[in-house]
């Protein structure tokens, strides 16, 4: 079961409840693909949310992209998705140890963010190709990367030092990088990006680190 609200993406399992897990949508917007992978999300058990960081607004173009996620204002979305943490925790009934938040690109470094700036909601982030940069000294999450070999967006030297920094804070992680893909692998409405294989193994290892760490 899924519906849509005014802020977002909310899917229920068939069952009706589940373990929580915010989506937070790439620069294109809350498009078809991010509710698809709520769904997806729901069919395995989990309750799954997205808010809608650009109230209504989408874009199909990379230049509409860049122009919406420059419009963007950062702290207004910070609060934003805290908000709809806080939401999905109270209509989940999350566990005390929180929530799994997965970020897509534009919302990988929302979801690194809460993790670092709301310890006690957050026990495991995963990021699909986008990364970010915080204090993760109080975090308490555990963290899975999906990232590109070949990425315009995300250099690998940054990717690496993001790493780095998340190990000196002493989290778990794990990061895979993808050989021969580009940015937005995973998205299958990015023909010239998307790439089956590794969008299934990417799949198949967010679901295992999900079930493992709920």
């Amino acid at each position: 079961m899924s519906s849509s609200q005014s802020e977002g993406y909310f899917a229920l399992p068939s069952s009706g409840i589940g373990d929580p897990v915010l989506v937070l949508h790439a620069w294109w917007g809350l498009n078809g693909t991010i509710k698809g992978f709520c769904r997806r999300l729901a069919t395995e058990g989990f309750v799954a949310f997205a808010p809608d960081l650009y109230h209504g607004k989408i874009a199909t173009t990379i230049p509409d992209a860049e122009a919406l996620g420059s419009a963007l204002d950062s702290h207004a979305a910070e609060t934003e998705v805290a908000d709809a943490a806080a939401f999905l925790s109270e209509r989940a009934g999350a566990p005390a140890r929180g929530i799994a938040v997965i970020g897509f690109s534009l919302g990988s470094a929302y979801a690194f963010d809460l993790s670092a700036n709301a310890p006690e909601r957050v026990h495991s982030v995963v990021s699909f190709y986008g990364a970010g940069e915080a204090d993760f000294s109080e975090a308490r999450a555990e963290y899975l990367g999906h990232f590109a070999e070949r990425d315009e967006y995300e250099p690998i030297e940054y990717i690496t030092a993001l790493e780095d920094s998340l190990k000196r804070a002493n989290r778990p992680v794990t990061f895979h990088r993808y050989p021969g893909v580009g940015h937005w692998f995973f998205e299958p409405d990015r023909p010239q990006a998307y790439n089956a294989d590794a969008a299934a193994l990417a799949w198949d290892r967010t679901l295992a680190f999900l079930k493992r760490n709920t």
